[in-house]
């Protein structure tokens, strides 16, 4: 899953500063983008290509989501915001954060 989403990135011109991907059905970025890509455009590639690319290495996934779930893997909200006011490695230790926490809830 990490591979395809920095090939993803990779094809459409951004990048992946840091990754953690949630215990359950979740997934956080750190992206760094130019002011030509939307962010919109950007949520669209991630999760589009992956979830086609999940559907097609994992059929079992077709029957749980494709249909139960109106044609989609992913819930269509994400959540954005820009890091101008604090700096990347303090957003990384807040992703690095999100996992530890995910592990200590079990």
């Amino acid at each position: 899953m990490k591979r395809t989403l920095y090939e993803i990135a990779s094809k459409y011109g951004f990048t992946i500063a840091h990754m953690e991907i949630g215990k359950d059905d979740h997934i956080h970025l750190l992206v760094s983008a130019p002011p030509k890509l939307s962010v919109t455009n950007i949520m669209r590639w991630l999760k589009g290509i992956l979830a086609w690319q999940l559907f097609r290495e994992c059929p079992e996934l077709q029957t749980s989501y494709w249909k139960k779930q109106n044609r989609h893997l992913w819930s269509p909200s994400y959540y954005v915001e820009s890091i101008g006011t604090v700096n990347e490695q303090a957003v990384a230790k807040y992703i690095d954060d999100q996992r530890r926490k995910e592990v200590n809830m079990e």
